[in-house]
């Protein structure tokens, strides 16, 4: 019997444990005028995408510790918790229905929402079905908030409600405080349209308009507040990131609530504490994998994949679900760049047949590199399954194997056409690049991370989810390549969504990004109109999850490659992850 070899808690046959020696030589990149080498192909040149080193060194992120655990804190949170439940019961549906919808957006807006979704899912009930034949009625302020918030939770407030809203706007005298407040409420309202809802896009237009107009001319709490909203809408932002900024926009306010500006503080801090642990854990799998020392010409951001998780979901029930996905994006990045910088068009070729086989006798065909690569997958996928198998009884690998395999080889398709030169069109170019961004991947990871209870589940959500998954994708992949594509075309990538439009077209660039931003809008109204249509509780998990992850991308490449390019998300790495809110 051969001699086995332990390999990050897993058995592999002992004729594979020179590829984790010391004496290995992984080409290191030097710089983008020095040429790389492999020890299957010493005189190889490779291209290089020269990314800089992580922020965060292991050291570090191991050194992390916080305050804000154990009995003290959660008593104190606990008794704050009641006092908001009283709060909302309180606050009263038929008297003053505005008033309940604003408890209910600060709330959600300080993140603590999470833990009162039964009391305002009452509120929200109550709205809808007592109002319901009042939305004529009603001031344009009481009409814009409610209708967000209920389609937001997925009432199905009809577009016909705002049928006169250009009579209430200009009935206004947009001056005052309350008069922007309504004009801002009812821009937020836009982005919850669906297709064809031409007048929630002229609503939108109207008010973009007016408040660029006004928006030097503000002052006190609303200028912040209308700032950001011009800059990006309230439905597209992150939630734990809205939290942040939003406490202490909140904390200024004349109306400001103690109680929920203590728990909010609070909250943050204690679930910030989770946080540092979650990251800690996945921080201990990444350097077991030793990827980020053997394989050098990938990007090392382990810390910037958990910060994606965070944005994924935030709450404290989700730990497993983000050291999972953790794992999962930062080996998405990873064999992203074997594709695109690394590998050779022969290697990538094998590699691909080897995952799509999953067979571990067969790594004996691959270059030393992709040994190191494939085993880390292969151990870390397989024991992934294995904790699911333990914990549900479910077995999941064949479903996570084909996924993978599924991922590699459109990875592969853009390796073709780049050693091709061929440039795709851009339907082409978006059915393969929908999976290379690896959103569906995670998608899946997220379902099997949380609420999976059979396999015939799992068969029901690839087909009831598939129209939620390629929007999702799409809107990705666009978003990425609006802040990623330039960088890309300089080291000679394929050519992404924008080129492809302007080589299918004939459009200038500019009119090219304006083409992509417009597809992004109609992406986001088919999401809202899934999640107003769908039935099931796992179809609206699926859709919550899918609109977050879309979040986080429009905020990872909102100011640039957020991902690439560790100091754009410098700052929002200290204020969500490692820095707590002063009390």
């Amino acid at each position: 019997m051969a001699s086995l070899y332990i390999f990050h808690g897993s058995i592999l046959p002992s004729k594979y444990s020179h590829v984790l020696g010391r004496r290995l030589n992984i080409c290191k990149p030097i710089n983008s005028s020095q040429t790389t080498s492999t020890v299957v192909a010493p005189h190889l040149t490779r291209r290089t995408a020269n990314y800089e080193s992580s922020l965060w060194s292991y050291d570090h992120v191991q050194s992390l510790s916080t305050k804000h655990l154990g009995n003290d804190y959660a008593a104190r949170q606990e008794s704050l918790k009641e006092l908001v439940k009283t709060m909302i019961r309180r606050s009263s549906v038929v008297e003053n229905p505005l008033s309940a919808l604003e408890l209910v957006d600060d709330l959600q807006r300080l993140g603590i929402a999470y833990h009162f979704k039964e009391e305002i899912g009452d509120v929200l009930e109550n709205i809808y079905y007592k109002t319901s034949d009042k939305w004529s009625t009603m001031d344009l302020n009481l009409q814009s908030l409610g209708f967000r918030l209920l389609r937001q939770h997925g009432y199905p407030v009809p577009k016909d409600v705002f049928d006169n809203f250009k009579d209430k706007l200009e009935n206004l005298i947009p001056c005052g405080y309350e008069d922007i407040v309504t004009v801002l409420n009812l821009y937020e309202a836009s982005y919850h349209s669906f297709e064809d809802e031409n007048i929630l896009d002229e609503a939108r237009d109207l008010t973009t308009k007016y408040l660029e107009e006004k928006l030097n001319d503000l002052d006190g709490s609303i200028a912040p507040l209308v700032s950001r909203s011009l800059e990006v809408p309230l439905h597209w932002r992150v939630p734990r990131v809205e939290a942040r900024w939003f406490i202490e926009v909140y904390e200024k306010r004349n109306d400001m609530n103690p109680t929920l500006i203590e728990l909010a503080k609070l909250d943050f801090n204690m679930v910030q504490a989770i946080h540092i642990e979650d990251l800690k854990h996945a921080s201990r799998w990444w350097r077991n994998t030793s990827w980020d020392k053997k394989l050098t010409f990938a990007r090392d951001r382990l810390v910037e994949c958990f910060l994606w998780s965070v944005g994924y979901s935030y709450v404290p029930g989700f730990s497993f679900g983000r050291r999972e996905i953790t794992k999962v994006n930062a080996m998405i990045t990873t064999i992203d760049d074997v594709y695109d910088v690394y590998g050779t068009l022969g290697e990538l070729e094998q590699f691909t047949d080897v995952i799509s086989r999953w067979d571990i006798d067969s790594i004996d065909e691959l270059p030393d590199y992709m040994k190191i690569c494939f085993l880390g997958l292969y151990n870390t996928i397989n024991e992934m399954a294995y904790n699911t198998l333990i914990k549900t009884g479910i077995i999941v690998l064949p479903y996570l194997k084909k996924a993978w395999a599924n991922l590699c080889k459109a990875y592969l398709q853009e390796a073709r056409w780049y050693h091709i030169g061929h440039t795709p069109t851009l339907n082409d170019y978006l059915n393969n690049a929908c999976i290379t961004i690896g959103s569906p991947l995670t998608l899946m990871y997220m379902k099997l991370s949380t609420s999976i209870t059979s396999t015939q589940e799992i068969v029901q959500w690839f087909e009831e989810s598939e129209n939620i998954v390629n929007h999702t994708g799409l809107i990705v992949r666009l978003v990425d390549d609006l802040a990623t594509s330039s960088d890309e075309m300089k080291r000679g990538d394929i050519s992404k969504s924008i080129q492809c439009y302007m080589h299918e077209s004939g459009a200038t660039e500019d009119e090219a990004r304006r083409h992509i931003k417009s597809l992004i809008m109609k992406t986001w109204k088919k999401l809202n109109k899934e999640r107003a249509n769908a039935k099931s509780q796992l179809l609206r998990e699926t859709i919550d999850y899918a609109m977050d992850i879309v979040r986080m991308a429009q905020f990872m490449y909102g100011k640039g490659d957020g991902h690439g390019r560790p100091n754009v998300t410098k700052s929002h790495v200290l204020s969500l992850l490692f820095n707590p809110i002063q009390i």
